[in-house]
């Protein structure tokens, strides 16, 4: 039978993996592997993407969910990344607007902020002209009355105005899903939850690997003539399985983001704007709610699970209650909380906010090719870099193609197109009730959520449904991986979360056939991620 991400086929399809011959293997099913597994797949490469864990369940989902062309950089002077990652926004706009959108953000300066009035002026216009934004999207500048008019929550002691300039947010789980998708779409094979044990090496070149399938229990060897370690913060535990001199090794800090109902903190517009300590500090609008982050720490603990600690979340609290006056924010106002690792180059004497986040590709001697840092919205050009070097040594698939090439879930290289399917919205208001649900679906799923609206009969039916075609097309194996990365409801609708799951859950366990065993695993891994997400589970 012809692969797809069909959770129900899955023995069939990796038992028949492997008894094939790959071209590439592509070890991590974040944005970098998967974005790698979408060069390759579109230029004709037999791929096959392996994952430990779920798609996105490390760094590519939890970031601050931005597609952002790297503002802060223009103060450590790196122009050409600022050029870099504006290009690539503009890419990925033009290829799934139903994914990527222009988000305003108000920028205030205060007379002891980092930049003063004119400086952010000349800041924010180098910006634009280096990340190639539109004039319609150009920086405008704002005095402290007309600031104040427009966000009135400012603190207005020492404020000398503010800049307003567009940065465009994403959900960074579903662009990495949407994204691995297309590169099944295109021919590529991918697994969740099966970890790489071991490497097999023939003649001194790496030519394989052995792996562990933690859903069947199983062991398998997987063959390629090339092998990329795309794992992020796990990139060095790969390197040094493969005996590697790390000479140059990754530096890991932790970021975390809170989440407030927009009632508790009714901005006007999304803001960008200093801490205490100087930090720059991201509030985001969504869904009814407002995100705040992020910290920037050194970390050591448990790459699989980093937690918001009182610390972090002290940290963050304090920003927003000196930034914005009258709210008096309190832990208790906290809905939820993410914290996500970044797989930073470690340089000698700068602190974890001075370290660049370039990325950088390693080869061993053995063959094995690993890419390390880097940032979301590079990651296209991450992977063009990869699948470029195997290429020069191949001369047989071509150059890169992905600058031109939708994602699954468009219908337009314009950026109408998710403007069109907005307005597709007006025949289905009679159907269903919750209005913003059928928007959520066509910002995660593109054109395919009307097809999930045709075959439901109701708001209830219709997230039935949705969890249907996550199993039969996204590799859904925990109804938990559900609510963090295929929706993100646990954090932006945990209310919802909470009063639905024993439902959804007879739902799942009806269609996956779980046994009473199975279904206890599930109620552990939803009491585990409530415990991470949520400050009162």
């Amino acid at each position: 039978m012809p692969y797809s991400l069909d959770s129900t086929h899955r023995i069939q399809h990796i038992e028949q993996a492997s008894k094939e011959q790959f071209d590439l293997i592509v070890i991590g099913g974040g944005i970098t592997g998967s974005g790698i597994a979408f060069d390759a797949a579109s230029r004709g490469m037999k791929v096959l993407l392996l994952e430990k864990q779920d798609f996105a369940a490390g760094t590519s989902s939890r970031s601050t969910k931005l597609i952002h062309g790297g503002l802060r950089y223009l103060k450590q002077l790196q122009f050409g990344l600022v050029r870099q990652v504006g290009k690539e926004r503009a890419i990925l706009y033009k290829n799934a607007s139903y994914l990527v959108h222009p988000e305003k953000l108000l920028l205030p300066i205060y007379k002891k902020g980092s930049l003063g009035y004119y400086s952010t002026s000349l800041a924010l216009w180098l910006y634009d002209l280096l990340a190639g934004v539109q004039k319609i999207e150009s920086r405008i500048m704002l005095s402290k009355n007309k600031t104040l008019a427009e966000e009135p929550l400012l603190n207005n002691q020492e404020l000398l105005g503010s800049g307003m300039y567009y940065e465009y947010r994403t959900d960074d789980a579903r662009l990495t899903i949407e994204v691995l998708k297309t590169a099944v779409h295109y021919g590529a094979q991918a697994y969740n939850y099966t970890q790489v044990d071991d490497f097999i090496v023939k003649n001194g070149r790496v030519v394989g690997v052995e792996a562990s399938d933690s859903i069947n229990n199983s062991k398998h060897k997987f063959l390629a003539k090339y092998v990329v370690n795309a794992t992020g913060p796990w990139v060095d535990d790969l390197r040094n399985k493969n005996s590697e001199d790390l000479n140059k090794h990754l530096f890991l800090t932790k970021g975390v983001h809170l989440v407030f109902s927009q009632e508790r903190i009714p901005l006007k517009h999304s803001m960008y704007f200093d801490a205490p300590d100087g930090r720059m500090v991201f509030a985001i609008k969504r869904e009814g709610k407002v995100y705040i982050g992020t910290t920037d720490t050194e970390y050591h603990d448990s790459k699989e699970s980093p937690v918001c600690s009182i610390e972090d979340k002290t940290y963050v609290l304090n920003a927003i209650n000196t930034m914005f006056v009258n709210l008096d924010l309190q832990m208790v106002d906290i809905e939820s909380c993410w914290a996500g690792l970044r797989p930073l180059i470690h340089e000698q004497g700068k602190s974890p906010s001075e370290l660049s986040r370039k990325d950088e590709v390693f080869m061993a001697e053995n063959g094995l090719i690993s890419i390390a840092g880097g940032k979301l919205t590079a990651f296209r050009n991450m992977a063009q870099k990869i699948v470029d070097r195997i290429e020069s040594k191949e001369k047989r698939f071509g150059l890169c193609k992905t600058h031109d090439l939708l994602l699954v879930g468009s219908t337009d290289i314009a950026a109408k197109g998710c403007q069109d399917l907005i307005d597709g919205l007006s025949k289905y208001k009679a159907k269903f009730a919750d209005y913003k649900n059928l928007e959520r679906l066509v910002h995660s799923y593109g054109n395919v959520s009307f097809e999930m609206m045709e075959l439901a009969k109701d708001d209830k039916s219709l997230v039935y449904t949705e969890i249907d075609y996550c199993i039969k097309n996204e590799s859904l194996e925990h109804l938990a991986d559900y609510y963090s990365r295929r929706s993100g409801k646990i954090l932006f609708a945990s209310d919802e979360v909470k009063l639905n799951h024993k439902d959804l859950l007879s739902h799942f366990s009806k269609l996956k056939g779980l046994s009473a065993d199975q279904i206890s695993n599930e109620e552990n891994l939803f009491e585990k991620l409530k415990k991470e997400a949520l400050v009162n589970p």
